[in-house]
């Protein structure tokens, strides 16, 4: 097995029976990788995430529906994990990632791409959906219920059965048999919308769980493995409150942040007082002072302002 899969055994995935069935997960993926190579000028966005994602059934899920040629879409709140979860995939099927952010003012041309002039000619600038399909990669659609309806249209026939993109003024091209789609959206977010039947129905969906214990500690020790198990405790209970307290709408998702909290550990690590790294990573992601006020007392609860970084770090 090679050595990007490991972790997917670590976490029981393809061990065992399910309904009766050798799912084969990982057999698959690995014949997966041997059958389609990555080009040379694509091997650059074949990129390692930064951590491996913990939650053995969405794993599974997810690898399942990308052997079989469909696309998927994973939505829920924020902190869930997409954004790792997408990258985690690509990774295991050792894929070239092209990543598409989506907002209001996204159309057409920035997926497809548009005409431009090259020694007085007109030639077709590349976008990153065409070049996913060109090289076989792995689009990964993030927010994509932040994007008008009319810009999104132009992916219906690389989404569904006919797997082609048709470039005006240009000839049709065909997906590459080893790209797929991944697309990501929050709920609530200002310039959200729901996405239209059409679209949905081209992807499998996956409902991200929300962070629990268990995920956050693998988390936290994966990228601190030197973090004291009093200050772990801590810092999983400081995600926990603010992932309740944001549940019971008595305050937004600003301050649950998991990315703030690691990048405040970083903080940490490198000498700043725990409270300060905190107050950067989590408080200060709010804007209004009553919330920030709620925010902060939470904080204290479980961050000292007394500790210093050996309270923390081994």
């Amino acid at each position: 097995m090679e050595k990007e899969l490991e972790f997917l055994r670590e976490q029981g995935v393809d061990s065992g029976l399910i309904d009766g069935v050798d799912s084969g997960l990982i057999d698959g993926v690995e014949e997966f990788r041997a059958k389609y190579d990555v080009a040379e000028e694509a091997k650059g966005r074949v990129i390692c995430p930064d951590m491996p994602f913990y939650g053995r059934e969405v794993l599974e899920m997810g690898i399942a529906a990308l052997l079989e040629g469909e696309n998927l879409l994973l939505t829920g709140p924020k902190a869930t994990g997409k954004n790792m979860l997408a990258e985690n995939l690509a990774w295991i099927f050792g894929r070239p990632v092209y990543n598409v952010s989506f907002h209001v003012n996204t159309n057409s041309g920035d997926l497809i791409g548009t005409d431009t002039f090259v020694n007085n000619e007109v030639e077709l600038r590349k976008g990153s959906i065409y070049r996913c399909a060109e090289f076989g990669g792995f689009g990964v659609l993030d927010e994509i219920n932040m994007a008008k309806n009319d810009a999104v249209s132009v992916l219906h026939a690389s989404l569904d059965y006919r797997r082609c993109i048709d470039v005006p003024g240009y000839d049709k091209i065909d997906l590459h048999d080893a790209a797929r789609f991944i697309g990501t959206m929050n709920y609530g977010y200002a310039g959200t919308k729901e996405l239209n039947e059409a679209l949905v129905s081209r992807f499998l969906v996956i409902d991200m769980p929300p962070q629990n214990e268990e995920t956050l500690e693998y988390i936290f020790r994966r990228k601190f493995p030197s973090i004291k198990e009093n200050a772990l405790k801590q810092w999983i209970g400081l995600f926990m409150d603010l992932q309740t307290k944001a549940g019971n709408s008595e305050i937004t998702t600003k301050s649950l942040d998991l990315r703030g909290m690691l990048g405040a550990l970083k903080a940490v690590s490198c000498g700043l007082g725990p409270a300060l790294a905190v107050r950067m990573g989590v408080v200060n992601k709010c804007f209004d002072v009553f919330e920030k006020e709620i925010v902060q007392d939470v904080v204290m609860t479980r961050i000292p302002e007394s500790w210093t970084t050996e309270d923390v770090f081994q």
